[in-house]
């Protein structure tokens, strides 16, 4: 059965300060989203403006927003197969757990283009 549904757009452009500034992206994305290497200003902004999308729409899934946990707490990772997956952890799996009970599986869809990212969160009672 889900329980929560989540959706959110942001655009790109807005995440070419972030880039710049390593406190930000230390502040919001977690270490493991945290890129290293040298990517192109457009793909790094594609990069964490997705997965800030992500974040907010697993806020508006949850029914909370982004209250009560830090948003490094929630993380996209890759699968085997490449498929991205929303990792939860510390206050926000919590929060999920008191909510939802401990038996959740959470969705998540990711797409970006040139202006704009967005992502879907779904999370379901398993």
């Amino acid at each position: 059965m889900i329980q929560g549904i989540g959706c959110d757009i942001v655009e790109v452009k807005r995440f070419k300060k972030w880039i710049s500034s390593p406190s930000m992206t230390k502040r919001f994305f977690n270490k493991e989203e945290i890129l290293t290497g040298d990517y192109s200003t457009q793909r790094l902004c594609e990069h964490y403006a997705v997965r800030f999308a992500a974040k907010e729409s697993f806020g508006k899934a949850l029914g909370l927003g982004i209250k009560g946990f830090e948003l490094t707490d929630i993380y996209i990772v890759k699968n085997k197969a490449g498929q991205p997956c929303l990792k939860i952890t510390g206050n926000a799996l919590k929060i999920m757990d008191e909510k939802f009970g401990n038996n959740c599986i959470v969705h998540v869809s990711l797409s970006h283009e040139k202006e704009y990212a967005i992502a879907y969160v779904i999370i379901e009672q398993g």
